[in-house]
């Protein structure tokens, strides 16, 4: 085995021929005496090791900057390259030697070929038949100037190149700065939370558009790639390319669709079709570059033509994790390791290089803002649009491999375009964020509580589901809340999907697809069961409206979400999932650590009153009749704004024919009564009139709310309220466990930051003290677990102390007041008051 180097002579060009021993892919072992390294397979797996680390080290790096993984994978294949720990030679010679280069490009276009596949699976072609005018005007006039701008750069690099002839060379450049990535856009727009706005759909479907007419233009580049004029072949290449479409459309469609008919209804697809499809993702690939395109094109259409529906979904299961965690970043290594930073020297190529930058980013921004400004759209949308479509990734690499592998671009023209691109688009997150700040809509939602939310009313709220396992309950806990023509409610569901890397998790939102149709992936079957529950209530109870929505985002900055969406549809209540669930042996046990931060980041920002579900079960004894339930329903009252939220909540419950209501006012005995006094005559200082006006303004509100209910219900039967004193936590704790056991939901305020005699010592071995002493209480596995808990919180924004108390959902500061007892209550959304001595 060697490596041998041939000197030409006169006129011909040097080459590099490898000579190497077919038989030696596997190694004897080292105790043998052989070097690993110089056999193929081992050496492909630290290579596809090294590939791997560097990308996902990369990764964590960039992570904070907003970076899209194509960064990082391209980055980690030029660190690994020349540019960087190839300038070594020993580590070239003996990580990434010449004779493995064959090897390890061969399994990247085999990845390659698998992944566009699935992006063809994927890509939903009834998208851009509902796309409107603008979508499609912005794509085609963010294309035209950047393909110019390409022109105007092939002819300054064309110096260097005179062997290829400059239509091609134009083409393919023009390609490659004029197009757009959809899944890498896609992914940017969800971390910038721009998914769901306006500006991200258009983003989103101009970009599909683009994507499309990307792989039009490769096709041709590819076709046109010869060194020669224009010749007959260059248009049988094309006729072939056309043939083979027609083919996939009108026979391998209807072939596929035939074959899965015939897997019976709720089966799996056989391994015999699965193992079909994929020998035609490689025969595809053959066709397509023996008739002289890139295997890619015949991949990417025989992806296209599989029907949505249960072959997609498996396929998209089986390979998309192994294709893009593994094989897919060992391709954008290749690129990366093609790349010779070395190549850009002197002043005048990195000027080139500047230029080409700001001129493309330029061509596709004036593009893009004058369609926006014929639109009347604000200049800001226009210019951020703009940037959004300077997005590159994977199709423009495809253009720049094929480009040098056609000797169409040299390294120095190949080095520059790789850089041009990564530039490009890592320059779009942080650019966007600091220049698109929509305003927020100043909110005219004075009710963001269910205490101020009118009785004749509609009653606004947001469901927040992670499974369909947290839908039962919600629903029952819906239909109990007591929707009438006079007070109907209407719900909002937001299915809540963290963010991954996947392109088909960004289609969820971007998708509408037709009622019935299968869903593509194990997501959106998820958001389907969801929605159809949801839905199908909505048609069996009356005067209830039902609008699902789809958030993805990071679990770290879901609460945002959640929080825009509250405020958007001005809703006064939000129901989120506790983090627990309940096991098939009655404890509980938490599904992830994430769900908690989620709520936790929940009741500190919420612009609205939050309820924390404890789901246990909610259904009740047998039902009445058909849109009539039965449910025993206990409220724990203690004093404070959670409790008095609690109680309007399960008051609006109360008037439902089928619910039976416990309310417990806990007081505190005269033993308690007297400690406090005689602390309060101990004390001097103008700040006791404070502490003294504020637990007397609380405690008269809770008095005159307690008043009010007692009065309206004293005639209902289905009502029933008691007194306990108590004089401290054992005594509260007895009082709760004395309480019939026929109830099936407690409602109960979180009270966090009031601590009194009453429910001290509750909280020391508390589990999750989110939930407040009581409602952690009623939650731990150590009490009854037969009931489910709603744990409230009171929006107190725009509560106390008139307008000077109004927060925004964004300012997770925190307003001191004093609260019952003389303790400190710490109450979210609103800025500190202080009172000072005067």
């Amino acid at each position: 085995m060697a490596d041998q180097v041939v000197m030409g002579s006169g006129n011909e060009t040097d080459e590099t021929i490898v000579c190497y021993a077919p038989t030696m892919i596997t190694t004897n072992g080292i105790w043998q005496g052989d070097n690993p390294l110089d056999y193929s397979l081992p050496l492909f797996i630290l290579q596809l090791s090294l590939v791997v680390i560097m990308t996902r080290i990369l990764v964590f790096i960039l992570k904070p900057f907003r970076q899209p993984r194509v960064i990082s994978e391209i980055l980690g294949g030029i660190i690994l390259g020349p540019s960087v720990l190839g300038r070594s030679s020993k580590f070239a010679n003996t990580v990434f030697p010449l004779r493995s280069v064959m090897i390890l490009e061969t399994m990247a276009n085999v990845g390659l070929l698998y992944f566009i596949f699935l992006v063809g699976v994927e890509m939903d072609i009834d998208v851009i038949k509902r796309t409107g005018k603008k979508a499609i005007v912005i794509a085609i006039a963010g294309m035209i100037l950047p393909f110019l701008m390409g022109v105007g750069f092939a002819f300054i690099l064309h110096q260097s190149t005179h062997f290829v002839r400059l239509s091609t060379f134009i083409l393919f450049l023009g390609v490659a700065l004029s197009v757009t990535s959809f899944p890498v856009l896609a992914r940017i727009l969800a971390e910038l939370k721009l998914l769901n706005t306006d500006i991200g759909k258009i983003a989103m479907s101009s970009a599909l558009i683009n994507d499309m007419c990307a792989w039009i233009l490769l096709a041709f580049a590819i076709a046109l790639a010869e060194n020669e004029a224009m010749s007959l072949s260059s248009i049988w290449v094309i006729l072939s390319n056309v043939a083979f479409v027609l083919l996939c459309v009108f026979i391998i469609r209807p072939l596929i669709s035939w074959m899965l008919r015939k897997t019976p209804e709720g089966e799996p697809v056989s391994e015999f079709s699965i193992c079909l499809v994929l020998t035609g993702v490689m025969v595809s690939g053959f066709i397509t570059d023996s008739i002289g395109t890139h295997s890619v094109f015949g991949a990417f259409v025989f992806g296209l033509v599989i029907p949505n529906g249960p072959l997609g979904v498996t396929l998209i299961e089986r390979l998309e994790d192994f294709v893009t965690g593994l094989l897919l970043p060992l391709f954008f290594a290749i690129s990366g390791l093609k790349t010779d930073v070395r190549t850009i020297v002197g002043f005048t190529t990195w000027a080139i290089l500047v230029v080409v930058i700001v001129l493309a980013c330029a061509g596709k921004v004036a593009g893009t803002l004058l369609v926006s400004i014929y639109y009347q759209m604000p200049l800001y949308e226009g210019i951020t649009l703009g940037l959004l479509m300077n997005t590159k990734g994977l199709i423009e690499i495809i253009v720049l491999n094929v480009g040098k592998d056609q000797k169409v671009l040299d390294d120095k023209a190949f080095a520059i375009m790789v850089i041009v691109a990564v530039i490009m688009t890592a320059i779009i997150a942080p650019v966007v964020t600091n220049i698109y700040k929509p305003t927020r809509k100043l909110s005219h939602n004075k009710r963001r509580t269910i205490q101020k939310t009118k009785s004749d009313g509609e009653f606004r709220v947001l469901v927040c589901v992670h499974t369909p396992r947290n839908v039962p309950t919600i629903i029952n806990l819906l239909e109990a809340s007591h929707p009438t023509k006079k007070s109907p409610i209407c719900t909002f569901v937001l299915h809540l999907v963290e963010l991954t890397g996947r392109a088909s998790a960004m289609l969820i939102v971007h998708n509408t697809r037709k009622s019935g149709r299968p869903a593509l992936n194990q997501t959106q079957a998820q958001s389907d069961h969801i929605i159809n529950a949801f839905e199908n209530f909505e048609q069996h109870t009356g005067f209830v409206s039902v609008h699902p929505l789809t958030a993805i985002s990071p679990y770290s900055t879901m609460h945002e979400d959640i929080c825009n969406v509250a405020e958007d549809k001005r809703v006064a209540f939000i129901i989120i999932p506790f983090h627990k669930q309940q096991t098939v042996d009655g404890g509980m046990e938490a599904l992830n650590p994430a769900f908690r931060a989620i709520n936790e980041n929940m009741l500190a920002n919420a612009p609205c009153s939050v309820g924390i579900l404890v789901d246990r079960g909610l259904t009740g004894s047998t039902r009445l009749a058909a849109n009539q339930i039965a449910h025993h329903v206990a409220v724990l009252f203690f004093g404070g704004p959670d409790d008095r939220e609690a109680l309007a909540y399960a008051w609006r419950m109360s008037e439902h024919p089928g619910i039976n209501l416990t309310v417990m006012r806990f007081v505190p005995g005269e033993n308690v009564l007297e400690t406090i006094g005689e602390t309060r005559r101990n004390e001097s200082g103008h700040e006791v009139l404070t502490v003294s006006t504020d637990i007397d303004r609380e405690k008269q509100m809770d008095e005159d709310y307690i008043h009010e209910f007692r009065t309206r219900t004293s005639n209902d039967s289905s009502v029933v309220y008691t007194e306990k004193v108590v004089n401290h936590g054992e005594e509260t704790v007895a009082a709760i466990r004395s309480i019939d056991g026929i109830h099936d939901l407690f409602i109960v305020g979180r009270g966090q930051g009031t601590i009194s005699c009453v429910t001290a010592g509750l909280t020391d071995w508390s589990e999750c003290p989110e939930l407040g002493a009581i409602g952690d209480l009623l939650a731990s596995t150590d009490f009854a677990a037969t009931y489910s808990v709603l744990i409230v919180q009171q929006y107190v924004g725009i509560e106390a102390h008139g307008d000077a108390m109004i927060g925004t959902p964004d300012s997770p500061t925190r307003h001191y007041e004093l609260h019952e007892f003389g303790h400190m209550r710490q109450t979210p959304h609103a800025p500190a008051i202080f009172h000072p001595r005067p």
